[in-house]
């Protein structure tokens, strides 16, 4: 079976070893020369974005083409460039950018056409193809000797911030194998007693996985400061969907010169763009209710991030949500410790969600919490933290899009109902 396994996972451009990361560690530079402006601007970003220069070397760009842009390493390195380019063209200090100018659109489109994913700083560019690490054996789990490739405002704390997703990753990484041969098994020899032992194996595994990226999670607070964090980073994750609140009522046009582009709108990065937290909910059978908020409803907003994601990891969570059919077996097996296993997976699950929950508290909610009682916003120009200084946090928003405490309990509590009795 492992053999299949690992078959059908490169199909899906998913790593045996690392899941959604790459096999190998990300580029870390275009070496045609003919990029090389492009690696210029991006190997100075903090420091163009702390003079507030960034918007006039990127206007001075000429538009380069996409042909010269080789191996799938060449194009997400070309996206990540891009990525940062947008989000800082747009957020930089002094008000947002409706405008986003032809030499960032038009090879943006072409990038982002060719890779599956909208153009916009996403998931992927900002974690999944944006790391190195000094492991000799390409091992991308331990955060000691990971290092990011870029940042906006150049700190640690945001190097930090997204290196836990990064380990996160690599780390549910193994459990993926793990979940579909026990999927397999349920579909090949549903009576067999060594089925349900794969199964309950699975479920623990899962379960003390889950337990161990949670323990990853809460090391956020080790180095990435909350009020860095809120006034300094989270501004260049905002996209320009539902952002009328930080000045960007129309969304962002995409000049593609000549009088050619198109006003659009999209979501920011966004956890909901992991796949593999999209995948822990699915392989244990988690339905998000559809139930309607102001902003739209949970089960849409989480399909609508597989969009963020690339083609080939929104491909596979399609077709485990077609295959996955581990809690029918559990609801139904004669075995109690399987039944015990799979609740004790979907607790560990649960606990996962309260843990992000209390980190966006304290990363988001309290430092809006404190701008609000101080009566105004850090930095210069309306962004998304001078935005949300409103004091409601109930109606805070993610750099998704959503209302921000309402979204995550309600997902969480759409795990903890998954529950069998």
């Amino acid at each position: 079976m492992r053999g299949s396994t690992e078959l059908s996972l490169a199909n899906f451009a998913v790593s045996s070893q690392n899941g959604f990361l790459p096999n190998e560690k990300p580029l870390e530079f275009l070496d045609d020369p003919y990029y090389a402006s492009w690696e210029a601007i991006i190997a100075e970003l903090p420091c163009l974005l702390n003079s507030a220069s960034l918007r006039n070397h990127v206007d001075a760009l000429s538009i380069l083409s996409t042909s010269h842009l080789k191996s799938e390493p060449e194009w997400r390195r070309a996206y990540l460039i891009l990525s940062f380019f947008t989000h800082s063209y747009i957020w930089e200090a002094g008000g947002p950018s409706e405008h986003l100018p032809p030499a960032i659109s038009i090879p943006f489109l072409s990038v982002a056409s060719h890779l599956g994913l909208p153009p916009t700083a996403t998931y992927a560019a900002l974690n999944l193809w944006n790391f190195t690490t000094t492991s000799s054996i390409q091992d991308f789990s331990n955060l000691d000797e990971l290092h990011s490739l870029h940042t906006f405002s150049g700190t640690a704390d945001e190097e930090w911030f997204y290196l836990i997703s990064v380990a996160i990753e690599a780390h549910g990484a193994s459990i993926i194998p793990v979940m579909l041969s026990a999927i397999s098994a349920i579909q090949t020899q549903p009576q067999s007693p060594s089925t349900s032992h794969i199964v309950l194996g699975a479920l623990i595994k899962y379960s003390y996985c889950i337990r161990d990226i949670g323990a990853l999670l809460k090391r956020m607070n080790e180095k990435c400061n909350p009020d860095v964090f809120y006034n300094h980073i989270r501004p260049f994750l905002a996209g320009s969907k539902n952002m009328a609140v930080a000045g960007l009522p129309r969304g962002v046009f995409y000049d593609e010169g000549e009088g050619s582009g198109e006003w659009r709108m999209y979501s920011g990065g966004s956890n909901a763009q992991s796949s593999l937290i999209q995948f822990f909910d699915i392989v244990l059978g988690v339905e998000h209710k559809s139930t309607t908020g102001t902003k739209g409803s949970k089960a849409g907003f989480l399909t609508e991030m597989r969009n963020y994601m690339p083609g080939p990891h929104r491909s596979f969570l399609q077709t485990m949500e077609s295959i996955s059919n581990i809690r029918s077996y559990a609801s139904t097996s004669p075995i109690p410790e399987v039944l015990d296993a799979y609740n004790f997976a979907v607790k560990e699950n649960e606990k996962f969600r309260d843990i992000h929950i209390q980190i966006v508290t304290r990363y988001i909610i309290r430092p809006s919490r404190a701008q609000a009682s101080a009566g105004k916003g850090v930095g210069g120009g309306l962004n998304l933290a001078v935005a949300s200084t409103n004091g409601d946090t109930k109606s805070l928003q993610g750099t998704g899009g959503t209302e921000l405490l309402p979204f995550l309990r309600g997902v969480r509590d759409d795990v903890r109902q998954t529950a069998l009795e």
